[in-house]
């Protein structure tokens, strides 16, 4: 049988603090959410590996590096409210729940969207929401959000998520150009968006993400 405790020790103490990702909350919760629970049955041995997961259709579960640092760039305060875009199965609103006050998973595919719903509910992550929708469109029902996180490639960001951010709000995202991609932390201060580089990744664009081509004549 799978020992998958030590797997959990064995990818934060190999692949997130040797990136420089030592606060507390963030290791807590790596350490204790299953993240085997929250990938496809025939993944769960490969839920662990150093690399983005595909999870078909175009989506990844971001590999444990990346995720650990947006969360580390994004500094989740017990009383603040998420969204979390791209939620997939739920894994990373898992982690993020364990975090902040509430944390809407927000994923369009509602096959993912229900096993989320019932592998956090196993999980215990009773501050979790599952909103299924369009992920480039947010989910303004529930916001505005203190934090926003997607969880995948995007070359635009869509105008629409950064309405759903409260001012002094911060929004993560990883940002594609060709193969190459950086994650960047967005602030935001009487209403625009101030970007900063927080370290590079990479991750296939999400459908709904890609940059608008121009219409010529």
């Amino acid at each position: 049988m799978t020992d998958f405790a030590s797997r959990r020790l064995i990818m934060v103490d190999t692949q997130v603090r040797p990136s420089d990702v030592t606060k507390f909350p963030i290791i807590d919760a790596m350490l204790t959410v299953a993240r085997e629970d929250f990938v496809p049955s025939v993944q769960r041995e490969a839920a662990y590996v150093g690399e983005n997961l595909d999870l078909g259709q175009g989506r990844v579960l971001l590999e444990p590096r990346t995720l650990a640092k947006m969360l580390d760039a994004l500094t989740i305060e017990q009383d603040e409210l998420v969204l979390d875009v791209g939620a997939a199965f739920g894994y990373s609103s898992a982690v993020i729940a364990r975090m902040c006050e509430a944390v809407i998973a927000l994923e369009e595919d509602e096959a993912m969207a229900r096993e989320a719903q019932e592998a956090l509910a196993i999980a215990g992550a009773d501050n979790a929401i599952v909103q299924i929708g369009p992920l480039n469109e947010g989910a303004p029902q529930h916001g505005p959000y203190d934090v926003i996180i997607v969880q995948g490639g995007v070359a635009e960001v869509p105008q629409a998520l950064t309405d759903q951010l409260k001012e002094d709000g911060r929004i993560a995202c990883l940002v594609m150009n060709g193969n190459l991609g950086e994650v960047r932390v967005g602030f935001k201060r009487a209403g625009r968006i101030s970007w900063r580089l927080a370290f590079n990744a990479s991750a296939p664009v999400i459908s709904g993400f890609e940059k608008e081509t121009a219409f010529v004549l």
